[in-house]
């Protein structure tokens, strides 16, 4: 998969020497594109207005994108002549937020850093992905694989990666890809190659409901829910692989004066193993058969129940010691910083969950924290996250030149 030819031709190691260079003086430039496009709202769902933006800025590069059916824009940096066979590498920064359209959004200066909902997640993924590309179009060294570059809606929450699962759906050319990398949020160290897997549901009882007084003894659809929280309380989940489970929003009824007619939970359920997954879900789905069963027996009248996955994000994992991991670990290095190797949750999931090589890895800087209307970023390294990406993109794609650091 890696570029071990070293440097085809003065040519290529001199454009390639010319991107950097240009990248590298760069950095405040890229902060003013990451708070410019984190100042365009982006709710799941709604990513239209910020992907115009990003493709108006596409189009001034001198790069014609290409948009799907659900929103994703891509930009493609071809291969050098006589390499139009080789597979792609994929470069993804996802365009959505976690928050809604009634969310104010105004990226403002508090000393040294930049606050405002979405400052890092993920507007500086987008900021560092565009200056890299940039960066090629002004250097134009030449790789033996194309470049993808994917600005991807749904990442977040309820969007479930769907601009991602689209990407590489069945029958989909892009599940050939030499390797996928995801630019997401900040830092310079980790690297995300473990994919932490996912399974969300929503659970609904339902009831005859009634006066909370002349009905009393009904079957409450309230109890069974809450006897169902309670022994999901109790179920023991596996330290190895690591699993979380987490009872995340509950809701039902009409007034505090009758029976609720109905009562929903929704849980997030978290592992590094798949199979896992399925476990849990199955004892998950027992637990609430023993809940209706124990409510009916108390009380009368008839109540059912409804069982939605309403997200999936697949497990997946790439060794720390394969090609690009061990790339995005000499980038990193390269910077004088250690590499720390983590697990998460990113739109390199589902290329990992199809065998496909895939990490995540930040656009430089600190911030904190993220997902709330506090979120803020430093820029504490100033270019050097999109450098770090330009010379992982070296190692992948093959330029013919390492680096000039």
């Amino acid at each position: 998969m890696l570029n071990h030819e070293g440097s085809t031709s003065s040519v290529h190691a001199t454009a390639f020497a010319d991107a950097y260079t240009w990248l590298s003086q760069q950095g405040e430039a890229i902060l003013q594109e990451q708070i410019e496009l984190a100042n365009v709202p982006s709710p799941p769902f709604q990513e239209h207005t910020r992907a115009e933006v990003l493709r108006a800025k596409l189009l001034t590069i001198g790069v014609t994108p290409a948009s799907d059916e659900i929103g994703n824009v891509l930009a493609e940096y071809p291969a050098a002549p006589g390499e139009t066979s080789r597979t792609p590498v994929i470069i993804a920064a996802h365009l959505d937020t976690v928050f809604g359209p009634h969310t104010p959004i105004a990226i403002r200066s508090v000393g040294p850093r930049w606050v405002g909902p979405g400052i890092t997640d993920n507007a500086r993924g987008l900021a560092v992905s565009l200056a890299v590309l940039r960066a090629l179009v002004r250097g134009e060294p030449a790789p033996r694989h194309p470049l993808i570059f994917a600005f991807t809606v749904g990442e977040e929450g309820r969007g479930d990666l769907r601009g991602v699962k689209h990407l590489f759906a069945e029958g989909s050319p892009l599940r050939n890809a030499e390797a996928f990398i995801a630019v997401d949020g900040s830092g310079l160290g980790r690297i995300v190659h473990h994919a932490l897997g996912s399974r969300r549901f929503r659970i609904t009882v339902e009831g005859g409901g009634g006066h909370s007084w002349s009905n009393w003894g009904r079957s409450n659809p309230a109890n069974a829910v809450g006897d169902l929280i309670h022994r999901l309380t109790a179920l023991a989940l596996p330290d190895d692989p690591r699993t979380t489970l987490t009872v995340a929003r509950l809701g039902g009824g009409i007034s505090i004066n009758a029976i609720p007619a109905e009562c929903w939970v929704e849980l997030d359920l978290r592992s590094l193993s798949n199979a896992t997954l399925l476990n849990i879900e199955s004892r998950i789905r027992d637990a609430l058969f023993e809940s209706i069963a124990t409510e009916k027996a108390r009380g009368d009248g008839v109540l059912s129940s409804r069982f939605e996955l309403i997200g999936e994000r697949p497990a997946g994992s790439l060794s720390a010691s394969h090609d690009l991991v061990q790339a995005a670990s000499q980038a990193t290095r390269s910077f004088g910083v250690e590499p720390e190797y983590a697990v998460s949750s990113t739109d390199a999931n589902i290329p990992l969950a199809l065998g496909i090589p895939a990490v995540a890895i930040g656009g430089g800087g600190e911030s904190g924290e993220t997902h709330t209307e506090n979120e803020w970023f430093e820029d504490t390294n100033g270019a050097s996250g999109s450098l770090r990406l330009l010379s992982l993109l070296a190692a992948v794609a093959g330029f013919g030149a390492q680096h000039p650091r």
